[in-house]
């Protein structure tokens, strides 16, 4: 991916949603010929010159320190994700991957170690995932709860491809929309973090390539730090849940556990219960078979 260009996007469409009100700045009338705030106004804020500034949206962040950043931020408002993002941005200019060198892909392997914490939570789904969104190992349950995405034809495994490609996806998350803008936001985070990731990449273009969805929402360059969500899911065998998912870092592996808790003595947690002994049902005639 090109780091200027993304630089430059990403500052332009943070500036572009920020209004003169918003930023607390006077108005003295006449019409704006951009949307939200002028370059000149962010340089204000931001404590830096009208050609700095314009330097640094135009995708040249080398060289940039701390103080800049943070006052950058300030100025248009950045939320925790999209401060790391600009600092992400800023590091990747600053130091880029040499032509030919080695780069760092998403982790694709589970330890053996990982697999048994999965299986040592059999009361939740639960599933190891990649920042790429692979699903690279899951519990039973996490199986059953998802298994059109781990079962689908040519999407096997990926959040992103079933959530983008498959149609299937729209009745079961029946917040599609919601949760297809923090899909693409955190691909857009890793992105940042790691622009040389080729497989991650050729995933963004795919998914371009193929899904008009995709492609508005990866242009807004959004960016969110998925920790804890509620997600209303509606799966073909026991209706529709309300399940609470909650990720947790590996950063040893580069992965992360994600878990789908319901609340305790609710409708979601009688569907639960029942697709738990589905699942085990399904388990225990495959082993037969």
């Amino acid at each position: 991916m090109d780091s200027r260009e993304e630089i430059r996007n990403f500052l332009a469409t943070r500036r572009a949603r920020l209004t003169i009100e918003k930023a607390n700045l006077p108005d003295y009338g006449g019409r704006r010929r951009v949307p939200g705030l002028r370059r000149e106004e962010v340089a204000l804020l931001a404590g830096v010159s009208v050609d700095y500034y314009t330097r640094l949206e135009r995708g040249n962040l080398s060289g940039v320190s701390d103080t800049v950043l943070d006052g950058v931020a300030r100025a248009l408002q950045l939320d925790e994700a999209e401060r790391a993002h600009l600092f992400d941005l800023a590091r990747t200019a600053t130091s880029p991957v040499k032509q030919g060198a080695p780069t760092r892909s998403a982790q694709s392997r589970v330890r053996p170690s990982l697999h048994r914490v999965l299986e040592s939570i059999p009361g939740a789904p639960a599933y190891i995932g990649n920042a790429r969104a692979d699903i690279l190992a899951a519990n039973d349950l996490g199986r059953a709860l998802f298994s059109e995405i781990l079962e689908g034809d040519g999407l096997r495994g990926n959040v992103a491809r079933y959530m983008f490609l498959d149609p299937r996806s729209h009745d079961f998350y029946l917040d599609w929309s919601k949760v297809a803008n923090d899909t693409v936001a955190a691909m857009r985070g890793e992105a940042g973090r790691n622009p040389f990731d080729k497989a991650l990449s050729d995933l963004v273009g795919e998914l371009s390539t193929r899904s008009d969805e995709f492609r508005t929402r990866w242009a807004k360059h959004n960016v969110r730090l998925h920790r804890t969500a509620i997600k209303r899911l509606h799966h073909a065998v026991v209706g529709d849940l309300e399940v609470t998912a909650d990720l947790l870092d590996l950063p040893g592996d580069g992965l992360a556990l994600v878990t789908y808790t319901t609340e305790p003595a609710s409708p979601s947690r009688e569907a639960m219960n029942f697709l738990a002994s589905w699942a085990a049902e399904r388990t225990s005639s495959s082993k037969v078979e």
